[in-house]
């Protein structure tokens, strides 16, 4: 016999109230004694109100197995097992539900570890590992060493067994360690924290790779209608009449901002001291209106490196028009990549401009403006219109008028320029 609506809504008012309030086994009985009370179309109806299984629901209309009450055939140790659940508040008998796959297959970890073992890299002294096989790729290899997992299962065990998936590093220096890495690390470190502690501004300075401008392929993918991708050139020469840029970027230690002196001329020494005197004009006095002192760490090479007399040369003029004392310090060869303007401002500059082609320098300035982070980054871009003459020397009259101390563990990679 079928339901009428009455006793339909009825039914749905008591499954709503009673279901939240109850435990498992109490639910699955409540759902078969209303299922079975229904009649035709019970299960489907309950299942539509409570989401429970139709497996379920159709288990609980077997009132047989709800009974707690001891059967005359039933041994000693089943009352025990019935005791013990009422007394720990179990709704399940023990040794129910799925079976954990190691007891299916006791050696699937080691099974798992001989179809990576000839794609495993790093030490495996160390608790994390990682494999470059696809997690399919090894499900498919235990099928047929008769283990029948699915990807997911592999992935928990290769997540047990410290395994990850992990992109190259750029760790391996070429050529033998610099002796003085170490120290020239520990010398940069507690110098700019001296700096910051005296509340006096610590800068990372850097040029970006230059950028063509045109449109061009821009690296990665942005958000546009299905089917709608954005047309660009088929080729990467740049085009004469809108050339390239190069910004030129300094990161703020000090509050986590970044400033971006935009060249449309070469990446020179002059160049660079001009971006830095720009970031001081634009920004650095207004933020470090105290400051005597300003510190600087940058590559070993390019325009702004180590043995660049002009680059230093740039920087005695910067001194002597702020007034500030200057302390550099370079980072020893092959780790730019500690360098803090790379992952802190210029990444992100790649990242807010990825799939968009820098058709003009105004795209060009407002992506770049526009980098954000919610760590609080923000990013100020200026046009630097200047033509930068390649070529230059330093003359002997020039180097004569440098006021400059050379310090730290290695005076090549530190020192300090006094205001004449």
């Amino acid at each position: 016999m079928k339901a009428n609506q009455d006793v339909k809504n009825f039914a749905s008012t008591i499954l709503v109230e009673m279901m939240p309030i109850l435990d498992e086994k109490q639910q699955r009985h409540l759902s078969g004694i209303i299922a079975s009370a229904l009649g035709y179309g019970g299960v489907s109806f309950v299942n539509s109100i409570t989401g429970q299984s139709r497996n379920t629901i159709v288990a609980g209309t077997d009132h047989d197995t709800h009974s707690d009450d001891i059967k005359d055939d039933e041994s000693p140790i089943q009352s025990s097992v019935k005791t013990s659940t009422k007394q720990t508040g179990r709704i399940r008998r023990p040794g129910g539900g799925r079976k954990p796959i190691e007891t299916k297959y006791p050696d699937l970890a080691e099974k798992i570890e001989e179809i990576i073992s000839d794609d495993t890299y790093g030490n495996p002294e160390k608790p994390l590992r990682y494999t470059s096989k696809s997690l399919r790729k090894i499900a498919e290899a235990l099928m047929e060493k008769g283990i029948n997992v699915c990807h997911v299962i592999v992935a928990k065990t290769l997540e047990k067994l410290g395994y990850s998936r992990q992109q190259n590093q750029k760790m391996k220096q070429l050529g033998s360690q610099h002796p003085d890495r170490d120290a020239q690390f520990c010398f940069i470190n507690d110098t700019a924290e001296e700096f910051l502690n005296n509340e006096e501004p610590v800068i990372s300075v850097d040029t970006k790779k230059k950028e063509n401008i045109g449109n061009f392929k821009n690296n990665g993918s942005e958000y546009r209608p299905q089917k709608d991708p954005r047309q660009v050139l088929d080729h990467d020469f740049p085009l004469p009449e809108l050339g390239k840029v190069a910004p030129y970027g300094i990161y703020v230690v000090n509050n986590n901002t970044g400033f971006i002196n935009l060249g449309i001329s070469h990446d020179t020494p002059e160049f660079a001291g001009e971006s830095v005197y720009q970031w001081w004009q634009c920004v650095g006095k207004n933020t470090f209106p105290n400051a005597k002192r300003l510190y600087i760490t940058c590559d070993g090479g390019g325009s702004n490196g180590s043995r660049v007399w002009l680059w230093k040369y740039y920087l005695q003029e910067l001194s002597n028009l702020t007034g500030l004392e200057i302390h550099v310090s370079h980072f020893p060869p092959g780790t730019s990549k500690w360098n803090k303007v790379e992952h802190r401002l210029f990444c992100y500059i790649s990242k807010n401009w990825q799939g968009q082609p820098l058709i003009d320098i105004e795209t060009t300035i407002s992506l770049i403006g526009s980098t954000t982070t919610e760590k609080g980054l923000t990013v100020k871009c200026r046009l630097d219109e200047n033509h930068y003459e390649t070529g230059k020397k330093i003359t002997e009259e020039q180097k004569d008028q440098l006021n400059i101390i050379f310090n730290g563990p290695n005076e090549k990679w530190n020192y300090i320029i006094i205001p004449n």
